[in-house]
């Protein structure tokens, strides 16, 4: 049988890629969103493995591993998954009861291999990817089918459109700027583009615009994401500029595929 594990992280981007992926290796998970919702998830299911967020409302990750350690029947390992990279921080996540950390900005793979050197007892090589033959390589990702170009200067949430989109089959390219982005989608078109609306050294606007007057991209299927924009006037400039679809954050993976199928098998 799979591990269990209780996810307690606040951030909505970070709890759903950490989500995903646990569930694209098999691994059934539990969500809470803040400390007190994880402390009462333990009073009603045995888990395997604990990950929790240090910085949260309330009772933050700290508070959070003192009232778990100090119960004598929680005795699965506690893990921080946290972006603390101060002198001391490790030690003061020790000292407080973590049995170990895992730093942000998460990967896919790095974090399914620290995952498992905390879950001893399943058996090596008996997790995979549900659903796929398992995560590509970037040497496989050659071999993928369709490229979807995603631009954002966030990592996580190019990480999260990796983890969402690559084990279905996609090449997942990724450009952290305008700049960026023009160039990889001029070296090798891609089939669709997913672009974030707010970013540092050019908008999503400006993509848009570059995209839609290139001879060689303006077919190009482009979709905005955005996770600060809830207005209609975003979204009218936005589909005024030619972009396909406007999709605010946070949204359903299902959702995101099922929209990039339909635009993918449009004429």
């Amino acid at each position: 049988m799979l591990a269990h594990i209780l996810v307690v992280e606040d951030n909505l981007t970070n709890l759903q890629l950490m989500l995903y992926v646990l569930g694209a290796f098999g691994y059934e998970t539990t969500a809470a969103t803040d400390g007190l919702s994880g402390l009462e998830a333990l009073e009603t299911s045995t888990f395997d493995l604990i990950l929790c967020d240090v910085l949260m409302p309330g009772i933050d990750g700290l508070e959070f591993a003192r009232r778990y350690k100090s119960d004598a029947r929680n005795t699965a390992p506690l893990v921080a998954v946290t972006a603390l990279a101060m002198v001391g921080d490790k030690e003061r996540l020790l000292a407080a009861g973590f049995d170990g950390y895992i730093p942000k900005p998460i990967e896919p793979e790095t974090f399914i291999e620290a995952i498992k050197s905390y879950l001893s007892d399943v058996p090596s090589g008996q997790v995979q990817p549900a659903g796929a033959e398992g995560t590509a390589s970037p040497e496989e990702a050659k071999d993928l089918g369709p490229t979807i170009l995603t631009i954002d200067d966030t990592q996580v949430n190019i990480d999260l459109v990796r983890a969402w989109l690559q084990p279905f089959g996609y090449r997942v390219v990724a450009a952290r700027s305008v700049r960026e982005g023009l160039e990889k989608a001029s070296s090798r078109k891609p089939a669709l583009i997913l672009c974030d609306l707010h970013m540092l050294g050019g908008d999503g606007f400006e993509m848009l615009r570059k995209v839609k007057t290139s001879p060689e991209l303006s077919d190009v299927p482009f979709f905005m994401l955005s996770s600060t924009s809830w207005g209609s006037s975003d979204r009218v400039r936005g589909m005024q500029l030619g972009a396909r679809k406007f999709l605010v954050r946070p949204i359903d993976p299902h959702v995101l595929r099922s929209e990039i199928e339909a635009a993918l098998a449009e004429p």
